[in-house]
């Protein structure tokens, strides 16, 4: 999505530590007339998937996997990052590191909220080494459902998360792959 690369470069900051900042439209404040066209854009991308469901994990992805939820009338449905008071009954659960953060959180999805039924579609913000993307697989099935495929509004290409998941055979779509971040720029991967 060349938008989503005009935006990067418009906006993005490259911090020490290989971090892509775009809390300025993505993941901390939201451009919602943007937010609708990526919305838009992962509707048409899978369109014939059959997807009866979208799953995320809160938090960054939410406004994401909402805009495209609207955009195929579709429901969310998004794991927490620990069970707390307020998700009740049995859950779905598993590990998931976070390379940003530097810690591993358990999340969890109530199990009414995904079955056997479902036909998944994941979205998140980013896909760097895929630990989210594989929680949240390990998660599908865990309830019996299919993933029909998953979206990353920005994959960190040199990070390799998003080309291992693809050998695995998941279809992964990302709106911008980064290859290279330096303090020069930002090299984008041609799709």
């Amino acid at each position: 999505m060349k938008r989503m690369e005009e935006m990067i470069l418009k906006e993005g900051k490259i911090l020490p530590g290989g971090v892509l900042k775009v809390g300025s439209f993505l993941n901390q404040q939201v451009d919602i007339h943007f937010m609708k066209e990526i919305g838009d854009e992962v509707a048409r991308l899978y369109k014939d998937s059959g997807a009866t469901k979208i799953l995320t994990i809160e938090s960054s992805g939410i406004p994401i996997a909402i805009s495209a939820g609207f955009a195929m009338g579709l429901p969310v449905v998004y794991a927490k990052k620990n069970k707390s008071s307020n998700v009740s009954g049995d859950v779905y659960s598993t590990p998931v590191k976070s390379f940003t953060h530097g810690n591993t959180n358990n999340v969890v999805v109530t199990k009414e909220y995904l079955s056997a039924d479902d036909k998944i579609l994941i979205v998140d913000d980013f896909l760097a080494h895929g630990s989210a993307l594989t929680g949240l697989i390990d998660i599908v099935n865990q309830a019996g459902a299919e993933v029909v495929g998953c979206v990353a509004a920005i994959e960190k290409g040199f990070q390799m998360g998003g080309d291992r998941l693809r050998a695995e055979g998941y279809r992964i779509e990302s709106l911008a792959i980064v290859d290279e971040m330096t303090d020069d720029g930002i090299t984008f991967r041609e799709q």
